[in-house]
């Protein structure tokens, strides 16, 4: 008899059936093992319930050494269900069912302590203290329960204290076991593919690091030695790494532990300590250089290694240790709704990264450029997770942040804005400041920093905001631009609307941000990229420089230290000469200056002027609550009826003034502006 043989199609369709029955099975095993919170629930849920019954067994068999009597074994059974029940309860109050299995702490550990010795408290409540006289409402067949089957005088104390050791030991263990297995027991087994690493910093910092490079099991980074400064911790270990020594002995360590990166564990490191160690380690040809960023999550601080940053310009040039009191800082924004106008820009966004670590009850940004707010929306969901996002509908009433396209000088927008929200603080980063572009449209520096500011403080103070902070600038003072003098104005503006009503109004004046859009540095690159000349304006003029994160944080602060009516000024540090930055930014791409890239003297630009006077303001300062945050003493004052006037007069002018008509909107800034002369 032949056998009936396949045609080709025909296996070829048996084969591809079974391919798609065994991705099926596949399928279904994945869907089976992959966690949630659900299978996560009952995972622990039922292994809790058995290891509080084997513990109060295990209790019995230790009191009575192993040779429990009869009847107390009646006596566990009886009781057991109380125990389950109660114990339950209890991990469940202490949301032990919530903690992150992976990443397990101290606090989670003092929770199980928690919930064992209250459990163990209110069994041995139930069992062991004597008849209460029960009110007469309850019914006998509680009391008839209560007799039979938990009330029982032989119910040995001992119980409770092996049963609630053994208890902490098993729900403890099992809920640091995985942190345990990744580790302590996995790092043991690990193959060390990751980069031989050195980590400067042995402090909180630094154990985050090492600790959360274990978490991720050594693939990319393999720590092989601590550096810190402190002779305290020189010698010691940090989760079983030795604390080598100080950072001057950096390239000797290089050399003998053939690291090839570097991290940097040190966030408030300043700049000149960062560049020695960044060079030190160019010198010695160390390929991957990191530094941590900065911690925003003030609450639960932690790092992620995936977070780890290439060390930036800015960094190198203008980063300073900065102090802040970020307990004052979280009672001001905690709990409050905030607004910020220009929640896109440089300034704008940090500020909303910031007030976002300090659990206020919403954050409103605002701002005209929809791009910018849709990056800020990309950058606060990766930054906060937590966090809820939505665009504009009825549930964003519910949101803890809203993005809000619209310009400051719309009433209805503004209006809309304040009436729905009712924010209790309002940061106002939105301004034109780009110098010489407002030199060239005078009109819309004059409709965004004094209109736009006028509008933003009227609203305000109509609907009973709490405080009002102005972002100004160090160019207001002896402004000899069309920018610095219109914030000006927009400070006169501020002081007169501080006693118009329940609002506070503080201006905070500081200098230049080292990468923020428009400033010297992404200028200075680019023409760097094209392989120069690096363009200075002369080789005298010389600017305060912080990074955007040091600068919002003493902002922050000097809202809280803002009384009212107040022009508060930052201490940028020391003046640093523009020539000098572009000498050093040459030298840190490995190129030397006036050989392999030129440098060139171009002139002043329009509005420019070659010294901020920032600390010295036309009349000095005085000190404040903060060694970096200072009070201008500017007595020039213009009443509410002279701020309307002056506003009416600029309103009138640029409705019949063209556009290329620029000097007589100067002529009328120099009416009211003292210092300011302009340029025809």
């Amino acid at each position: 008899m032949i056998k009936p043989t396949m045609s080709d199609s025909d296996l070829r369709e048996s084969e591809k059936m079974q391919e798609k029955h065994d991705e099926d099975s596949v399928s279904l095993l994945t869907r089976l093992l992959y966690p949630t919170h659900l299978k996560r629930f009952l995972f622990f849920f039922l292994i809790d319930t058995l290891i509080i019954i084997f513990s109060l067994y295990i209790s019995f068999y230790i009191r009575f050494e192993f040779a429990m009597p009869g009847q107390y074994q009646t006596l566990f059974l009886r009781t057991i269900p109380f125990f389950i029940a109660v114990k339950l309860i209890a991990i469940a109050c202490f949301r032990l069912y919530k903690i992150t299995w992976r990443y397990v702490g101290l606090h989670d550990l003092l929770n199980v302590i928690s919930a064992v010795a209250v459990s163990e408290a209110v069994l041995l409540a139930l069992v062991w203290i004597p008849v209460p006289s029960f009110p007469s409402f309850v019914h006998p067949h509680i009391v008839h329960f209560w007799f039979k089957y938990l009330y029982t005088t032989g119910f040995p104390r001992s119980i409770f204290f092996i049963d609630g050791f053994i208890s902490f030991i098993l729900l403890g263990g099992l809920r640091i076991s995985k942190r345990l297995f990744f580790e302590v027991i996995h790092k043991k087994g690990v193959t060390k593919t990751g980069k031989r690493t050195i980590i400067i910093g042995a402090g909180n910092t630094g154990e985050m690091v090492l600790r959360d490079i274990a978490r991720q099991g050594f693939g990319e980074y393999y720590p092989v030695v601590f550096l810190d400064d402190d002779k305290n911790k020189i010698g010691m270990y940090v989760r079983g790494l030795k604390v080598f020594g100080s950072t001057k002995q950096l390239n000797i360590v290089i050399e003998r532990y053939e690291a090839e990166a570097l991290i940097i564990a040190i966030p408030s490191l300043n700049y000149k300590a960062l560049r020695e160690i960044y060079d030190l380690a160019n010198k010695s040809k160390v390929g991957t250089v990191k530094i941590v960023p900065r911690i925003y999550d003030v609450q639960r601080p932690s790092i992620n290694m995936k977070d780890l940053e290439d060390i930036k310009i800015e960094d190198l040039l203008g980063r300073q240790v900065v102090q802040v009191d970020y307990k004052a800082i979280e009672d001001f924004v905690e709990n409050k709704v905030v607004l910020v106008t220009g929640a896109g820009g440089s300034i704008g966004s940090e500020i909303v990264v910031q007030i976002c670590s300090f659990m206020p009850e919403k954050v409103i940004l605002f701002d005209n450029d929809e791009t910018d707010l849709h990056n800020m929306k990309l950058r606060l969901e990766r930054m906060f997770p937590n966090l809820v996002f939505r665009q504009w509908e009825e549930t964003q009433l519910q949101e803890k942040v809203v993005f809000i396209t619209g310009d400051i000088r719309d009433d209805d927008a503004v209006q809309e804005v304040f009436s729905i929200f009712k924010p209790h603080i309002v940061f106002h980063a939105a301004a034109y400041k780009h110098v010489p572009m407002m030199e060239y449209n005078p009109k819309e520096a004059v409709k965004i920093n004094m209109f736009g500011t006028h509008k933003i403080a009227q609203a305000s103070v109509q609907h009973k905001v709490e405080k009002f902070i102005m972002i100004s600038t160090d160019k207001a003072v002896r402004p000899t631009s069309i920018m610095g003098a219109t914030k000006r104005i927009a400070e006169y503006i501020c002081r007169v609307w501080n006693g118009c009503g329940d609002t506070a109004f503080v201006s905070v004046r500081f200098g230049n941000v080292l990468g923020s859009r428009g400033s010297v540095l992404p200028v200075f690159l680019e023409q760097l990229k094209h392989g120069g000349p690096i363009k200075v304006t002369h080789k005298d003029m010389q600017r305060y420089f912080m990074t955007i994160p040091e600068a919002v944080s003493l902002v922050l602060q000097a809202s809280v230290i803002g009384a009212g009516g107040e022009v508060l000024v930052l201490d940028m540090g020391e003046p640093v000469r523009i020539v000098n930055l572009a000498e050093e930014l040459i030298r840190i791409h490995g190129m030397e200056p006036y050989r392999d890239i030129q440098i060139e003297f171009v002139g002043l630009r329009p509005g420019e002027k070659l010294f901020e006077e920032i600390l010295t303001a036309e009349e000095g300062t005085s000190v404040s609550k903060h060694k970096k945050i200072f009070i201008a003493k500017n007595s020039e004052y213009y009443s509410k009826v002279e701020i309307e006037k002056i506003l009416e007069e600029f309103e009138t002018l640029m409705k019949t003034l063209p556009r290329k008509d620029n000097k007589k909107i100067r002529g009328m800034l120099k009416k009211y502006v003292k210092y300011y002369e302009g340029n025809e």
